[in-house]
């Protein structure tokens, strides 16, 4: 289904995220500012907003879309500044950055004054990832967990059965090889180096580890479970089951899929739309194969509130109808992603009835939360360069991950020394 961007008729606004949070315009009407970086979301905002408004026609609200690769930068010197929009999209690699300062408001005073709001309506996933110090700062929007996509062209010219529920690693290097033809350019599976969060992630799970340690001091990349999940990998590119590094690298790992050279690839629940639209009927979806442990990651966007909202109690409100159920209808019937409001979950699977978003509800039982610290930005940037750059240049991976590891905990453990 294609979403057009119809939010100018709701005086859209894509001035830029700098400027005064909750300003009064120039007829003395109250006005709410928010910011997110997916047009493809618009539906589900101009919903909310319009639900909003015949609540408070007097009230403007204007929306901000920014690529992604601006967003954090403008919006953390516009909100240090004192500025910034009044509501906006928050992930879990920048959470800690902005509820440990105090940089968004704690939402907790606002749960225990309004009884329309339970945390318990939410996926709970969502509440932990999105909770400083046991207070909520950021309310459930959708959740992304992984899943394994695949081409059942692919499969059926193969004479394979598809993927289920009962496959493990051994299933994925088994099958990735009969599925794998040089000659057409098909590859059997896509192993993501360049995407921790629907790659390797993953398989360091899978294989009984995890990537930080509960009390944010350890690192999980000095694991045997990390050497498995790597070697899983390499094995998988050794093999040609897999592109490459540089074939990751230099080609959109989506285009790829949906350009039938790919028979198998994990991706976030975000992706199933634009899957279908591209390829029909031909793609579907099974859960990630286990191995040690059935697990996969489990992420999802929040809405934050500034701190120096200047209308707190409205922007709550249009917190309310973004997240609550309004704008968790529109995220369901329109199939963007997995809303993060557990009532909704039936209208999501109804959005695209022939695919098997049920692995992605189910997921939400068996995953695993995605890692979180006071610092993850920083020790992501290091482990990214350091991994790519290992299978750029042959380095044995085992002493990679033993350097990555240490100056994770470095970066972990820097400034908690009494």
């Amino acid at each position: 289904m294609k979403r057009v961007a119809n939010w100018v008729s709701l005086a859209v606004v894509a001035l830029g995220l700098i400027g005064c949070s909750g300003n009064d315009d120039d007829s003395g009407n109250q006005s709410i500012s928010i910011a997110l970086w997916d047009e493809k979301a618009s539906d589900a905002i101009d919903g909310a907003i319009a639900s909003f408004k015949e609540k408070h026609p007097d009230v403007d609200v204007t929306v901000t879309y920014s690529p992604f690769s601006q967003y954090w930068t403008t919006l953390r010197t516009s909100i240090g500044g004192g500025a910034g929009p009044d509501l906006f999209w928050m992930n879990a690699v920048n959470f800690y950055q902005y509820a440990q300062p105090g940089l968004i408001q704690n939402l907790e005073p606002f749960i225990e004054e309004d009884a329309d709001f339970e945390k318990s309506d939410y996926y709970e996933s969502m509440i932990d990832l999105y909770s400083y110090e046991d207070n909520l700062y950021a309310a459930p929007y959708f959740v992304d967990a992984v899943g394994l996509y695949y081409n059942k062209d692919i499969f059926d010219e193969a004479g394979v059965d598809y993927p289920n529920e009962s496959w493990t690693w051994e299933d994925i290097e088994r099958v990735g090889a009969e599925l794998t033809n040089k000659e057409e350019g098909i590859y059997g599976y896509l192993a993501p180096v360049v995407h921790n969060q629907s790659g390797y992630y993953n398989y360091i799970h899978q294989a009984g580890g995890d990537i930080v340690s509960e009390d944010q001091t350890q690192s999980g990349f000095r694991s045997d479970a990390a050497v498995e999940a790597f070697r899983f990998v390499e094995r998988l590119i050794e093999q040609g089951i897999s592109p490459d590094i540089k074939s990751q690298i230099q080609n959109d790992n989506n285009q790829l899929f949906m350009s039938n050279q790919l028979a198998m690839m994990p991706a976030i629940s975000v992706m199933a739309v634009m899957y279908r639209e591209e390829l029909g009927e031909i793609v579907d979806v099974a859960p990630l194969p286990s191995y040690k442990e059935d697990t996969a990651i489990l992420h999802g966007i929040s809405w934050a509130m500034n701190r120096g909202a200047e209308h707190p109690e409205l922007a709550w409100e249009l917190m309310k109808e973004l997240t609550g159920e309004t704008g968790n209808t529109i995220i369901a019937e329109t199939g963007f992603s997995t809303p993060a409001a557990r009532s909704a979950a039936d209208l999501w699977l109804e959005s695209l009835p022939d695919m098997n978003l049920q692995v992605f509800i189910d997921a939400q039982e068996t995953g695993s939360p995605y890692p979180l610290s006071r610092n993850t930005m920083e020790w992501q940037r290091m482990e990214t360069t350091e991994i790519q750059g290992a299978f750029l240049s042959g380095e044995p991976i085992e002493d990679v991950l033993e350097r990555v590891g240490l100056e994770m905990e470095r970066m972990l453990n820097q400034g908690l020394e009494e």
